[in-house]
């Protein structure tokens, strides 16, 4: 059957709705646990390694997964992949509200993980798969909606812990993921899958003008590991922080959705920088801002923190939109969706490691302060692994 070009136009747009809808709900649910961690301190008396770990229970099944949830969809499609781990992370969190100890909410995080692995490397490699040479705009829109989850998701949950408590601020939370679940199977074209390659549009492959090769894709892999173990070590302590500076619960719900609001616009604006001035520039500009702005936090009084976040919410989110659109460009042997799978399994594993046993082990040895310059100088480590990163990106704009 000859696919017409408003059923490929038609196609293209479901995909990348369906993956921008599980991406909000993804990464929403991810980042909830930062606003929850000081809940948990309180009702468990945990100190500060154990609050890391039991985050890293979560990110390291959703890390651990990745590679699995990929042959998985080759297997039974990535439509039905992606739903049913949406499904099953909502089904975490269900079970975490109505967890009675500390077992059952580790129990329930396990479960949430293990659903969560499954939104980034199928939905990437299906925006991918369906816009070919022209995905890195598409994949900049899909990494967009998942800081729309970040800035939108933890404020809620912040507000409905004030009226329902935790415990009931999550099963509603459960609620809506399951109506994302089924949204998503809705969205997602139905028939021969994209992720496979079949009657869709070709991947990108490397070509004269393209370098995929394994170093170039190791640098890559090895930047995204340090930002994404930056990130989660700063938020983890942001409400310590802000809490040690008069902070009240509710501010630091403010505070969360003002990272993640400026993480929004930094996912589109360091898009477009990299297109303008080139990804290297881009990287070594947010992750050097990202140290400073870091510092900052820990020196600055209240006030001026909050004026400053969403601008270090800029630069700690902004570089990910980068690497994440060099991974097509990259991926050896133009592999791009099992190159997705391994860029994320490194990257979340490095962060769902490093964050309990060396982060943790920092604040609960040095305090969040000591802590959060750790998280400084892991950002500010990105630079030369960039600068050494330019020789494998093609000429001209995108170098």
């Amino acid at each position: 059957m000859v696919r017409t070009r408003t059923d490929l136009a038609s196609t293209k747009g479901r995909t990348l709705s369906g993956a921008c809808l599980a991406h909000i709900l993804h990464d929403g649910y991810s980042d909830l646990i930062y606003v929850l961690l000081p809940v948990w301190q309180e009702q468990f008396a945990l100190g500060f390694a154990a609050l890391a770990l039991v985050r890293t229970l979560y990110v390291g099944a959703l890390a651990a997964l990745q590679i699995p949830a990929s042959r998985l969809a080759h297997r039974f499609g990535a439509r039905m992949v992606l739903g049913l781990g949406t499904l099953l992370s909502a089904g975490g969190y269900g079970l975490a509200g109505a967890s009675g100890g500390l077992a059952g909410l580790c129990t329930a995080l396990v479960i949430g993980g293990i659903g969560a692995s499954t939104q980034h490397p199928l939905a990437s490699s299906l925006i991918s798969r369906a816009y070919g040479s022209a995905a890195r705009g598409p994949l900049g829109t899909y990494n967009f909606a998942g800081d729309l989850g970040k800035a939108t998701v933890p404020p809620l949950v912040t507000l409905l812990l004030v009226f329902l408590g935790w415990r009931g601020a999550l099963w509603v939370i459960a609620a809506v993921g399951v109506a994302v679940a089924l949204a998503v199977a809705w969205l997602l074209p139905k028939g021969p899958d994209m992720i496979e390659g079949r009657n869709a549009t070709q991947p990108m492959q490397s070509s004269g003008e393209v370098t995929a090769s394994d170093t170039g894709f190791g640098l890559l892999v090895a930047i995204g590991m340090l930002d994404n173990a930056a990130r989660p070590a700063f938020l983890l302590y942001l409400p310590f922080l802000l809490q040690e500076k008069g902070a009240a619960l509710t501010t630091v719900g403010l505070a969360f959705s003002l990272v993640f609001v400026g993480g929004a616009l930094g996912k589109a604006v360091c898009g477009r920088l990299g297109a303008k001035l080139g990804v290297i520039p881009t990287v070594v500009a947010t992750e050097a801002g990202t140290a400073v702005a870091i510092m900052a936090v820990v020196m600055l009084p209240l006030a001026p923190v909050l004026i400053l976040l969403p601008v270090l919410g800029v630069m700690l989110n902004g570089t990910s939109s980068v690497l994440y659109g060099t991974v097509p460009e990259l991926a050896p042997g133009g592999r791009v969706e099992r190159a997705f799978a391994v860029f994320y399994t490194f990257t979340l594993s490095g962060s769902a490691l490093a964050t309990p046993l060396i982060y943790g082990r920092l604040g609960d040895h040095l305090g969040p302060h000591g802590a959060v310059v750790a998280a400084a100088a892991t950002a500010f480590a990105v630079v030369p692994l960039a600068l050494a990163l330019a020789p494998f990106l093609r000429a001209g704009p995108c170098r």
